[in-house]
């Protein structure tokens, strides 16, 4: 071609906009490396905003699973035991000012099992709002964010952080290695002696965790001793971001995600390649601030994660999206083959899964951008 002859619009978000494009270059995911202070990791540890409206009466059990209906009962239950007064000895107790002095033996928490899309984190979050103590006597966070929490304050300075909480609630609870397992058995039975009510979310039972993912017979203590914190709670039932909807969207071709990225305020624009590379240099700890900001998340190129650590990089940043109910729209292959089908029977599966199910989820709310920038 020669330089009087014009060019075709330009796909490539790295070589530059389309054309006939006339909006401000948006933002890129690879451009951002936050540094988040500790006190933003506390302040922030509160149900994300997906979940902020979540409410027990808002949760809708599947009539065929009665264990939904009765996994609300039970929380419903749950947060009315935790008092929302504190005694003045300045450690928190479940049944303060309340006629029954003693703290009652048994477990001491609320373990929620199940599958993915079942609605655990709806009813974690409906917890948190329902249970009767001001919002700084509460927390909420990921089983990621609570391990990055003790990294960034010190073990010591969690416990007395976290031990002024009335309670506290983990979602997606899993331990991925030996150091985690010791850690957070350690931690919980701290903040359990401080009087705090706790409850978690997960996948897999509390007496299975860490299964597959390393030796966890050799840490059974540690681990039946997290079990015994927790009434493990089962609810059934199908993926209800599935549910009874259309299947998600296939991938769109690079031209049409750069230019609806343009076109769309508060989108970002990533070469997917790039972006699993420039996770690898920002601790996940910070994925969440790296996307302030961000309304859209438009990526190119999108290919199977090369190893298990990009794999599991990924799902963070992913649950990351999800929690602020940021779409996603994408070209290349479908999230269906993000990971391999080695990677989908090991022991990281139900992480992988569950990444898949919700950016399924988030690419389903893409769609309406490309139909919005066509209009």
């Amino acid at each position: 071609m020669s330089p009087s002859q014009p060019s075709a619009p330009q796909s490539d978000p790295i070589a530059g906009p389309p054309a006939d494009a006339d909006d401000a270059a948006p933002a890129a995911l690879t451009a951002r490396a936050p540094h988040v202070p500790a006190d933003r990791l506390v302040a922030e540890m509160v149900p994300p905003p997906r979940f902020q409206d979540a409410r027990f009466d808002t949760y809708i059990p599947d009539p065929k699973q009665p264990s939904q209906a009765e996994a609300v009962q039970v929380l419903s239950d749950f947060a009315d035991s935790i008092a929302g007064g504190a005694d003045t000895g300045g450690k928190r107790r479940w049944f303060a000012r309340s006629p029954r002095k003693a703290v009652p033996k048994g477990p001491r928490g609320v373990y929620l099992d199940g599958g993915y899309g079942v609605g655990k984190t709806h009813l974690l979050a409906s917890l948190w709002h329902a249970a009767p103590a001001p919002a700084e006597q509460k927390a909420f966070g990921t089983f990621v964010e609570l391990t990055n929490l003790v990294g960034a304050l010190g073990f010591q300075q969690t416990v007395r952080t976290l031990g002024e909480h009335k309670l506290l609630c983990i979602d997606e609870f899993e331990l991925d290695d030996p150091g985690d397992t010791v850690l957070v058995s350690t931690l919980l039975g701290k903040l359990v002696e401080a009087g705090v009510a706790l409850a978690a979310t997960s996948n897999t039972l509390p007496g299975k965790l860490g299964e597959g993912r390393f030796a966890a017979v050799d840490f059974l203590r540690e681990i039946q001793g997290l079990s015994a914190h927790f009434r493990p709670l089962r609810i059934d039932g199908e993926d209800y971001r599935h549910r009874g909807l259309p299947e998600a969207p296939a991938p769109f071709d690079d031209e049409t995600v750069t230019r609806t990225a343009y076109r769309t305020p508060g989108a970002s624009l990533d070469d997917f390649p790039s972006l699993l590379d420039h996770l690898s240099k920002v601790h996940p700890s910070r994925y969440g601030a790296m996307c302030d900001g961000i309304e859209a998340v438009c990526l190119t190129d999108v290919q199977a994660v090369p190893d298990q650590s990009t794999a599991l990089r990924l799902v963070v940043l992913a649950d990351r999206l999800y929690d602020r109910e940021v779409p996603v729209l994408a070209s290349g292959k479908p999230f269906d083959e993000l990971f391999s089908e080695e990677m989908l029977r090991g022991g990281y599966r139900k992480k992988y899964f569950r990444a898949i199910s919700r950016l399924t989820a988030l690419a389903r709310d893409a769609k309406s951008l490309v139909t919005d920038e066509v209009r």
